[in-house]
């Protein structure tokens, strides 16, 4: 997040899954890590740049059908903010693209984990988005 806009990538063919879907970034829990050691070694692996985390979500679940199979996941959302000028495709097997978007013109379709989240607690994301500068 910079300035009122969110960094999202398109994710490739080579994605597990939400292939074609807009995503903020993700990945899973490594061991050792805490939750926020781990989102600022994702950042850098997915955007190439630091990141320092400005804020989170409370843990939630996420129900989701994949391949006809259901699935649970378990979010851990953090609101991170990254130097625009220095975020680039760090992944280019798995990120097609990447952009920046204020909330009220986020490109379709949405990754199913980061839309649920998104509507569940857009009042957190409204307050962030009013961030100019931190």
């Amino acid at each position: 997040m910079v300035g009122g806009e969110f960094v999202l990538h398109l994710r490739s063919a080579n994605c597990r899954d939400e292939v074609g879907r807009w995503d903020p970034g993700s990945g899973q829990l490594e061991f050792g890590l805490s939750p926020d050691n781990n989102v600022i070694k994702e950042v850098a692996e997915e955007y190439g740049c630091q990141g320092k985390i400005i804020g989170s979500l409370p843990p939630h679940s996420i129900f989701r059908r994949h391949e006809n199979q259901l699935t649970h996941w378990f979010a851990i959302p953090y609101f991170v903010i990254v130097d625009q000028d220095k975020v680039r495709i760090n992944e280019p097997t798995k990120i097609d693209d990447l952009g920046w978007f204020k909330l009220r013109s986020l490109p379709k379709p949405l990754h199913t984990g980061f839309g649920y989240t998104l509507k569940n607690f857009r009042a957190e994301f409204d307050k962030i988005a009013k961030l100019e500068s931190v």
